[in-house]
């Protein structure tokens, strides 16, 4: 460890903290933001939230008793700090890397990881839930639930604070709920002012003073007047009334930087009994200049980076599927004015930049609320436009309800460019797209596209928005193989699969006649797979509808048949192959491979596909392990 760490190589857990004086903690804050900033530029990872709640994680785990006192994070992408300061300084080498921890909380990684979260807006209700258990186990411990402000966007965190503010049983929560503000969009200046507010509020002499009163003038005509005053009053100087609404106990703003503010701030807090609020201004970026001046760049590093340089420019190469998406919005909505583009609060992620800035009167930024970004698409499209929500493989999953009720019953021409399907890399479990197959094509009126590479991703987006029904494309997170992409906006045949190898096989002297049908992007692993072997290869593209003229020809032309998709296989594009064979009344012999009944774990992209058997050698592997020894392999897969 570098000497400048001095102070933090003695802190082995939380319990170290609670020896430090105040301005120890000061340079243990700055030893560990630069600690953050080393790790980050060796592994990539999220920066910018992370070097924003360093003083607010040395101040939790000064003052709260963890991890007896439970303390959820919100997504997680601010947690490297905790996880430095609970025993993991040494493992932050191999953060996101396979086999390395993870750049989530876990709760199998360490006992202060109290609550899993990968999603945003879930902390509340988590957080919630402990601090009931603790009340009904008759336990004495505290809990708090920290949330950004774009998180707190979320439809599930003010359900969850609706809940939060009512005893249940004769029994109120002791919660405090963290606000990071890290926008500044709602906040006044912070200053002293603000800081005394917060120390004054928080105290035991504004409490008492408070519930004397109340006791006082609770049985006469003044106890409304009164309660009113004081609601309009702090309403005046601080942005809380909302939450005091709630039930919850608002304290704040105050600079989530300045560690004299918020060690006592928080000491006041965690004698407190019931739902407490606490709002603090943070800077996301905080210490770094580069992030500061540039936060959105900066929110995470795709990999190894020099701090003194920043991050490097992207060198030119193949475009990736999310730029091919951003480029064909562009050209659809120039082509037609019907179109209106929807995100809930990835538009860097999911390549919108340049269409806000083109077409911003018919883009649509609508926070973290994927419910809510489903079924406003739906009234968009009742009204004769044509909504493209684009939206993580795993954040549909959070509007899934209003994507069979509002959408699909409705029939409603919705298109969804599902980003991230498949296998995401470094972010894991929480963000792999392994259930979109499963999960759409069950569902009636939804279809379902999945193109093999670049040039067909932009022709499947064309043949979704001409649709009268609601669509769904999905691909891959990064870059295909490098098929040019074609200006202009065709089409694809609708649902119809196409031969891209045929077998030379002539009889089962050699082994059987083997068809792989595959969907999306791993085409070609598939088709190296078939040279080796001389098998077929059909690029169904179509998961719903599935090309049944395509699957019964190359059953009835082949001994032997093996679908791969890079999707979970329970439920699957493969599934789908099987109940159109069962339903034709065709028997063959037929091995399904894709993603395993297990969840896929953080890593480099290409190894775990390899793991999971995907890569051209594990196509070959695997059936030639099905079909037995006579399927002879006629060349190296590295051969071809």
């Amino acid at each position: 460890m570098h000497n400048r760490y001095t102070l933090l190589e003695s802190v082995q857990s939380p319990a170290d903290l609670k020896r430090l004086s105040r301005a120890e903690l000061q340079v243990l804050a700055q030893e560990l933001r630069a600690c953050v900033l080393h790790s980050v530029s060796q592994t990539g990872g999220h920066l910018g939230s992370n070097l924003g709640t360093i003083e607010l994680t040395v101040a939790l785990h000064h003052v709260y008793d963890t991890p007896r006192d439970r303390i959820v994070w919100d997504v997680g992408h601010q947690t490297y700090a905790h996880k430095v300061l609970t025993g993991r300084r040494e493992a932050m080498a191999g953060l996101r890397q396979q086999g390395g921890i993870a750049g989530f909380p876990r709760r199998e990684e360490s006992e202060y990881d109290t609550f899993g979260t990968g999603h945003s807006s879930t902390s509340i209700s988590a957080a919630l839930g402990m601090a009931m258990a603790a009340k009904l186990k008759g336990e004495e411990r505290r809990v708090v639930a920290v949330i950004g402000d774009g998180a707190m966007t979320g439809g599930m965190a003010f359900e969850a604070l609706n809940n939060a503010g009512v005893a249940h049983g004769g029994l109120h929560a002791d919660l405090l709920v963290v606000l990071n503000d890290n926008d500044m969009s709602i906040s006044p200046p912070v200053g002293a002012l603000n800081k005394y507010l917060a120390r004054l509020l928080s105290g035991s002499l504004y409490a008492q003073a408070r519930e004397g009163a109340k006791s006082v003038l609770k049985h006469t005509p003044l106890y409304e007047l009164a309660r009113r005053l004081e609601e309009h009053t702090k309403g005046l100087v601080v942005p809380g009334t909302i939450f005091e609404e709630f039930g919850f106990n608002y304290v704040g703003p105050i600079d989530g930087h300045d560690l004299d503010a918020l060690v006592p701030t928080l000491e006041n807090l965690r004698g407190k009994r019931g739902p407490q609020f606490l709002h603090i201004v943070t800077r996301k970026g905080q210490g770094y200049k580069l992030a500061e001046a540039d936060p959105v760049k900066y929110h995470a590093a795709s990999g190894r980076f020099d701090p003194a340089e920043g991050f490097p420019k992207a060198a030119p190469g193949k475009p990736t599927f999310t730029q091919v998406f951003g480029q064909w919005l562009c050209d659809m909505a120039e082509a037609d004015p019907r179109l209106v583009g929807i995100t809930p609060a990835m538009r860097e992620g999911s390549g919108m930049v340049e269409f806000h800035k083109r077409f911003p009167k018919r883009y649509y930024d609508v926070g973290i609320a994927e419910q809510h970004a489903v079924t406003f698409a739906a009234g968009l499209a009742c009204e004769g436009l044509k909504p493209v929500v684009a939206i993580y493989s795993t954040f549909l999953q959070r509007g899934y309800d209003q994507l069979i009720h509002d959408v699909a019953i409705q029939n409603l021409p919705v298109v969804f460019a599902l980003d991230r399907a498949g296998i995401v890399g470094a972010d894991g479990a929480t963000h792999c797209g392994a259930f979109d197959i499963a999960y759409i094509r069950c569902v009636p009126n939804l279809s379902l596209i999945a193109p093999a590479d670049e040039a067909e991703c932009r022709r499947a987006l064309t043949t979704a928005f001409r649709q009268d029904h609601p669509v769904a494309v999905r691909y891959p997170r990064g870059t295909g193989v490098g098929a040019a992409v074609e200006p202009a906006l065709d089409e694809l045949p609708w649902g119809k699969a196409e031969q891209r190898r045929r077998t030379t096989r002539t009889s089962a002297a050699g082994g059987p006649r083997v068809a792989i049908l595959a969907f999306g992007t791993l085409l070609y692993p598939a088709l190296q797979a078939a040279d080796a072997l001389d098998a077929s290869v059909f690029n169904m593209r179509f998961v719903k509808p599935l090309d049944a003229e395509a699957v019964l020809q190359a059953a009835r032309s082949h001994e032997a048949l093996v679908t791969i998709e890079e999707g979970a296989v329970m439920g699957g594009a493969g599934s789908a192959v099987a109940e159109c064979l069962a339903a034709n009344g065709v028997a063959v012999p037929l091995l399904q491979l894709g993603l395993p009944d297990h969840f896929v774990e953080h890593g480099d992209p290409a190894q775990l596909l390899a793991q999971c058997g995907l890569d051209a050698e594990g196509i070959v592997r695997a059936i030639q392990q099905r079909y037995g020894s006579r399927l002879t392999v006629l060349r190296p897969v590295a051969a071809c």
